[in-house]
């Protein structure tokens, strides 16, 4: 089942959030404007929307409100994007050029901050105080994330157990509220219900990050939509990395750290071939997916207590498909 089908099962509101998006996206400044349909025209599958549209119809929720907040956590996610580009000096994303390479650094940042701002509009027009803290501490934790993973980059000393911390921080976390938030629509007074829904999310948000790693040493860029080998170029001591640097010979790990220490494309691309084949040859990538199936078991059996329905199946099917992804 693709992302299409999974999708399907909730197809009416997840076209409520995307007009909610459209819509809460203008503003009289043209600039903003312009980004915000660029952003719109540029795909992506906005699972984290979706995790929190399936959570709260399979918590039993029949109002409308989970598309607001779907739709706020697809903005404040934007924004990590387009600050991401920025301090990543990324220039592909999603197979197009970044926001940051079409009008600049300062129009990307500034974009970004908008996001956020018109996203914590709509969270007050919530009136929810608990999904306001939900929604608000995962975007204190995700800024720690962020800052986390620059505290790492150049460092080839990163253990697993650092590099899982930025994981769990920068990207399972907004998975996590997803699922949670849906689940709090749902099941207002039952705490231990909608935390089983967070529990799955997270998981799902670290196994899903973990696939990235793997993708950033396979395909090509028209497939990936990113230039392959960006993390190494950008001296983010991923887990295939860490792996090999811990199980390959020394002169192996040697060239590793050595590139992690320089970065940049120009610097690697001599270098980059032998490295993905070294990661290869090391099981770094099978290592990094044994890990993401063991938190893709964890996220599936966190959903013991939800009662069955094509919700659940569709959150199932997510986790699975999200596992076996090549893009």
């Amino acid at each position: 089942m693709d992302f299409k089908a999974i999708s399907s099962v909730v197809a009416e509101d997840f076209e409520a959030v995307n007009r909610f998006i459209t819509h809460h996206l203008d503003t009289e400044v043209p600039l903003i404007r312009e980004v915000g349909e660029y952003i719109v025209d540029s795909g992506g599958k906005r699972l984290r929307p979706l995790v929190g549209l399936l959570s709260a119809r399979a918590s039993g929720y029949t109002g409308a409100q989970h598309v607001d907040v779907a739709a706020v956590i697809e903005f404040l996610h934007t924004a990590t994007l387009l600050h991401d580009d920025v301090v990543d000096e990324s220039s592909l994303r999603r197979g197009r050029p970044t926001v940051n390479a079409v009008w600049g650094n300062s129009a990307s940042v500034l974009v970004g901050d908008f996001l956020i701002s018109r996203a914590f509009q709509l969270m007050v027009a919530l009136r929810d105080q608990r999904l306001l803290e939900i929604l608000s501490q995962s975007t204190n934790t995700i800024s720690e994330g962020e800052v986390l993973q620059l505290i790492n980059t150049r460092d080839p000393s990163t253990t697993e157990p650092s590099y899982m911390r930025v994981i769990h921080h920068k990207t399972a976390k907004m998975f996590e509220s997803a699922a949670e938030t849906g689940a709090v629509l749902g099941a207002r007074t039952e705490t231990d219900f909608s935390q089983a829904f967070a529990t799955f999310g997270r998981h799902l948000g670290v196994a899903f990050q973990l696939i990235d790693d793997v993708l950033d040493y396979q395909g090509d860029v028209n497939e990936l939509g990113k230039n392959v080998g960006d993390d190494l170029a950008e001296g983010k001591p991923t887990l295939p990395l860490i792996y090999a640097i811990q199980h390959g010979a020394p002169e192996q790990a040697g060239l590793i750290k050595d590139a992690i220490r320089t970065g940049g494309l120009e610097q690697l691309e001599q270098a980059i071939g032998q490295i993905v084949e070294i990661v290869h040859d090391c099981g770094g990538l099978s290592y990094t997916v044994e890990r993401a199936a063991e938190q893709t078991r964890l996220a599936l059996d966190a959903l013991a207590p939800v009662p069955a329905s094509r919700y659940k199946d569709a959150l199932h099917n997510l986790a699975e498909e999200s596992l076996k992804r090549t893009h």
